[in-house]
């Protein structure tokens, strides 16, 4: 699309253009003010499913690790050890960070409904290929190729809901389809019963079958995405304002039935206007220079947050199968049984306690579930420690934390997700994603199977309390630097690098 349109074009388009802008490459738009004054619809709630499965499909990705390793360390093929379930899952992480950080650049670069199709390809065909794993090696290699598609979805995806999602809706919006992850985790364990039942298939047939249920679900999500448009907000600064105006129009007419004009439908307050000087890309050493030295202080903040929350969680979660069947006893094909409750904690903590993060705010509320969450670990370690909790007693402890701690997780994703400016916003997802799941994600699983593997509870203990102590460390980061963006426009909350004055 050439930058150079006529003043009517684009008058037609949004009435708000004047030639001379025009020939400067600026326009002036009221497209954000126009997309956050819609209330919720059905076009939001199916941009939403089609979108948000991709926290499903990770969730789904993440328990079959876990659930399956009992299986694939019983496997005739495989014969996995402890070290080997944690390197493979170190392995999925290690993918998930490269495929984020390449695919972020090229989500703000290129756009983000491309990515929707490349990731998620990506992610179909490496799960699909596990399945067909004949080694350690092999395993691992797929699995990694999993996690860079699905690292990637991060990135597009995270950009296109907070751009398309009205400001008002947008912390509640985030963090449930953040949460989604746990019904993916369901469906996983729910997968994992059925199918490690000896009577339904054999040891080395049922974790492989259960693989394939990923891509089976991926499929689905493939077709339902033909139909999301590209984010107006990235195409008006990225030189394309009449495709941007079209979309908007459509998403109107499907909310509300008619295009919303200034004076009409807003007549004691005209929707707000930005004046943008359109680009086709942002220079790295712009993006650099943004990061780390115009918003250094948030960029602190989306490191801790991101990297508390990786440990806490992948380092737990990935090695829950084996806290079960090597200190409890829990045979590998109840695991799923025990996860399902876990699961409903998980989901049910952003669900209830998400619209808070809009009322009483971002700053009170990350602060609040980050920090129980820390508490919570360690005192539930200690429990564990002196051999105080049965299997089902340690199973609800996880339940309880993690009611807090998902949240948490998912504030992580909505806070670096909605206080960098859109040129840099999906690179940013990637950047303190790939960093913070690097230093806390991709070490805390293997971390993890070498202390279960010493088969003393002091030792777990030990694990325990350190990723406690980052969840509190997260929690006082937060309330001293955390930004109160609840309610407030994207372009409020951290101004376009294109705006003009």
């Amino acid at each position: 699309m050439n930058v150079q349109q006529s003043s009517a074009s684009l008058h037609a388009a949004d009435g708000t253009a004047s030639a001379k802008g025009v020939d400067k490459g600026v326009i002036e738009t009221s497209i954000p003010a126009r997309l956050d004054s819609l209330t919720w619809s059905g076009f939001h709630t199916r941009v939403i499913f089609a979108l948000g499965v991709t926290w499903i499909l990770d969730g789904l990705e993440v328990t079959l690790a876990g659930a399956l390793s009992g299986a694939l360390k019983a496997s005739p093929s495989l014969h996995f050890s402890n070290f080997d379930v944690g390197l493979a899952n170190s392995a999925y992480l290690a993918g998930a960070v490269l495929g984020a950080l390449g695919f972020g650049w090229l989500t703000d670069r290129i756009g983000r409904k491309k990515l929707f199709f490349i990731t998620l390809a990506l992610y179909l065909t490496a799960t699909a290929a596990t399945a067909l794993s004949w080694s350690v090696a092999s395993y691992a290699l797929f699995r990694f190729l999993t996690g860079a598609g699905i690292g990637g979805e991060y990135t597009a995806i995270n950009s296109t809901i907070q751009e398309l999602v009205p400001a008002r809706y947008r912390g509640w919006t985030d963090l449930v389809i953040n949460g989604s992850f746990w019904l993916g985790a369901a469906i996983g364990a729910a997968s994992a019963i059925l199918l490690l039942d000896p009577a339904i298939a054999s040891a080395d047939v049922g974790w492989r079958v259960a693989y394939f249920t990923g891509a089976g679900l991926g499929l689905i999500v493939f077709v339902m995405r033909m139909w999301i448009p590209e984010s107006p907000r990235w195409l008006m600064i990225h030189g394309r304002p009449d495709q941007a105006h079209a979309i908007v129009d459509e998403i109107e007419k499907s909310v509300i039935g008619h295009v919303q004009h200034e004076g009409k439908d807003q007549r004691e307050k005209p929707f707000a206007k930005i004046r943008l000087k359109m680009r086709d890309h942002t220079p790295l050493g712009e993006v650099a220079h943004t990061l780390f030295y115009s918003y250094r202080q948030r960029a602190l903040v989306g490191l801790v947050l991101m990297a508390a929350q990786a440990f806490f969680y992948n380092a737990i979660f990935f090695t829950f199968a084996l806290v079960l069947t090597d200190f409890y006893g829990i045979s590998s094909d109840q695991v799923g049984w025990y996860i399902l409750p876990f699961a409903a904690g998980n989901f049910l903590g952003p669900l209830l306690l998400g619209r808070l993060f809009d009322t009483l705010g971002r700053r009170t509320m990350i602060t609040l579930t980050y920090g129980v969450s820390g508490i919570l670990l360690a005192i539930s370690g200690y429990l564990f420690s002196i051999g105080a909790l049965s299997a089902q007693g340690q199973t609800i402890s996880w339940m309880i934390i993690f009611f807090f701690a998902s949240p948490a997780a998912s504030a992580a994703y909505l806070t670096v997700s909605e206080t960098f400016p859109l040129e840099v916003r999906a690179l940013a997802i990637a950047l303190f994603y790939a960093v913070g799941t690097g230093i806390g994600g991709v070490a805390g699983p293997a971390l993890f199977g070498v202390l279960i593997d010493t088969g003393a509870r002091g030792s777990v203990f030990a694990g325990y309390l350190f990723g406690a102590g980052l969840m509190i460390v997260a929690a006082l980061v937060a309330w001293r630097y955390a930004v109160a963006a609840e309610r407030q426009p994207l372009e409020s909350v951290a101004r376009p690098l294109a705006f003009v004055e």
